[in-house]
């Protein structure tokens, strides 16, 4: 077998586990694919002489290109663009000499729905708000168990300051709570019931968990035309959220600001926040966020699974 083909089939043996890498880097399946597309030019520009592992050296190269994609996204304030052409696209005189391996098609909604969910729709949210150099040491040590030293060549920093970027987003990502506490506990149990009658348009189980005097408050961004912007009662308020209830297999619980709440991120694109105030196993209150600049001002983090 020549080299070209020997290459080709090498690549395509890390083709999954680049994606996936990629993906949680951008959290854009057109971005992660133009990502691993990339690598395999660089792969077939220099071919793997020298190269004593090319999973890791492909890896390497995976990471620096999405860093490349975050810093230019975060410098723009754009969000993950579908779908990206820049890297997909390369010169005409690059490929007509470069073997290209098998491109897999451009992702649809359903399918990248089904990814961020398999991922984790909220880990996506909570990724999105570090800053790029903190996302890749994260992504890179705590769910690809790549070392200190690897990653700090990728992001031009010593092997101590990728640990502290890891260490740092480790803290933002999954909160202030170094673990479950019993009240959190019992937020979390409250909030799944609310998810799950909510789901399943189960009015008497949605009332269940909610204050008799229940307040519900939504930003203009959360309100379809002439909607009021507080509604009270639990009674009211379900038979509304069970009508206009399609986007709650979207919800994921999450920290917000500290307490549980639920995340609305379709794709892993946050556009509502619901935060709760509680009293004792009931909700008491409903903040409903939709706002960008309301949005960007919370502190979200993941929970564990309970």
């Amino acid at each position: 077998m020549n080299e070209p083909l020997w290459l080709a089939d090498r690549f395509e043996e890390n083709r999954g586990h680049l994606r996936a890498v990629a993906y949680r880097m951008t959290g854009s399946l057109a971005e992660a694919d133009d990502a691993v597309q990339e690598s395999w030019l660089r792969l077939s520009r220099s071919g793997a002489e020298g190269v004593e592992n090319l999973r890791a050296w492909l890896t390497t190269v995976v990471a620096r290109v999405c860093l490349d994609m975050l810093r230019a996204r975060k410098s723009r304030g754009e969000q993950p663009l579908e779908p990206s052409t820049a890297a997909s696209s390369p010169d005409p005189a690059d490929s007509a000499s470069e073997p290209a391996p098998p491109r897999e098609p451009r992702s649809d909604p359903e399918q990248e729905a089904l990814l961020a969910d398999s991922v984790g729709l909220a880990l996506l949210v909570v990724l999105d708000r570090l800053n790029p150099a903190e996302r890749l040491a994260f992504v890179l040590h705590d769910t690809f168990d790549l070392s200190f030293d690897q990653i700090g060549a990728v992001i031009g920093r010593s092997p101590a300051a990728a640990r502290q970027l890891a260490s740092r987003a480790r803290r933002r990502v999954r909160g202030a709570a170094a673990g479950p506490t019993p009240h959190l506990a019992r937020q979390r149990k409250t909030v799944d019931a609310f998810l799950a009658a909510l789901r399943a348009a189960d009015f008497d189980a949605l009332v269940s968990v909610l204050d008799p005097e229940l307040a519900v408050t939504a930003d203009a961004g959360a309100l379809p035309p002439g909607a009021p912007v507080e509604v009270r009662s639990a009674q009211v308020w379900a038979r509304q959220a069970i009508t206009l209830a399609r986007g709650a297999k979207f919800a994921r619980p999450a920290l917000v600001n500290g307490a549980v709440g639920l995340v609305l991120a379709p794709r892993g694109r946050l556009f509502r926040v619901l935060r709760f105030t509680f009293a004792g196993s009931k909700i008491a209150q409903i903040d409903v966020v939709a706002d960008p600049a309301r949005l960007h001002d919370l502190e979200l983090a993941i929970l564990e699974d309970a």
